[in-house]
């Protein structure tokens, strides 16, 4: 089987089965949904959507966050992974939002990487997500999935995978594809113990194939 073989019928798997793949965090305007993937990182969808329902009553908009402190962000978010820097980026990304940005979303990847908090894979998302560009976000659960599948090969680094997946994911589907894989690895491609027995694209799956040599 060829890397592209794996590729478009893994891809087309997915199209049948799941036409509609989205985001599972909480927002209701571009400005929050960037801060729930800022606070996602190393921290569980759930636990930002317990977060958020607070935080996005007292403070729904640049406006409101860019007023206040670091300390009272850091009393909403205490509960998620790395408060103290995140509570910081939050306030800052907020201020320069409007200082620099007239208080609009940026939507390009290099304009988004300059707000405090701001990685690649978040900017990614933000660009997908909101303006539906060709952009692959590579979070832990896409970076594991597309090595042990087979779409990514000898990726240390997740710009690497993204390159990868870019390279052979048509430019159309490149949105939802980012949360085909995320959704795979959350619920079915889990990382210690992968429900291989119940996985729609096992025949296509490297690692099932190299661990079952019986459906070779």
């Amino acid at each position: 089987m060829t890397k592209k073989e794996r590729f478009d019928n893994i891809i087309s798997w997915f199209k049948k089965n799941m036409p509609v793949a989205e985001t599972e965090l909480n927002y209701k305007t571009p400005f929050q949904l960037l801060v729930a993937v800022i606070l996602s990182a190393q921290c569980t969808d759930k636990r930002v959507n317990v977060i958020t329902k607070e935080l996005f009553k007292d403070f729904p908009s640049e406006a409101e966050m860019s007023q206040t402190s670091n300390d009272v962000i850091f009393n909403y978010i205490k509960t998620c992974s790395y408060p103290n820097n995140k509570a910081k980026n939050l306030v800052k990304m907020a201020k320069m939002l409007i200082d620099d940005f007239n208080g609009k979303i940026p939507s390009e990847v290099k304009d988004l990487i300059k707000l405090p908090g701001v990685g690649r894979k978040t900017a990614n998302v933000i660009v997908s997500v909101i303006y539906n560009k060709p952009a692959m976000a590579v979070d832990t659960h896409v970076f594991r999935v597309s090595q042990r599948i087979g779409l990514s090969t000898n990726s240390k680094k997740p710009i690497e995978t993204e390159r990868q997946l870019v390279k052979y994911i048509p430019a159309d589907l490149l949105p939802i594809a980012h949360h085909w894989l995320i959704l795979h690895g959350r619920y079915v491609c889990l990382a210690r113990n992968p429900k291989c027995a119940v996985c729609g694209i096992s025949k296509w799956c490297k690692f099932y194939l190299k661990n079952n040599t019986s459906v070779n």
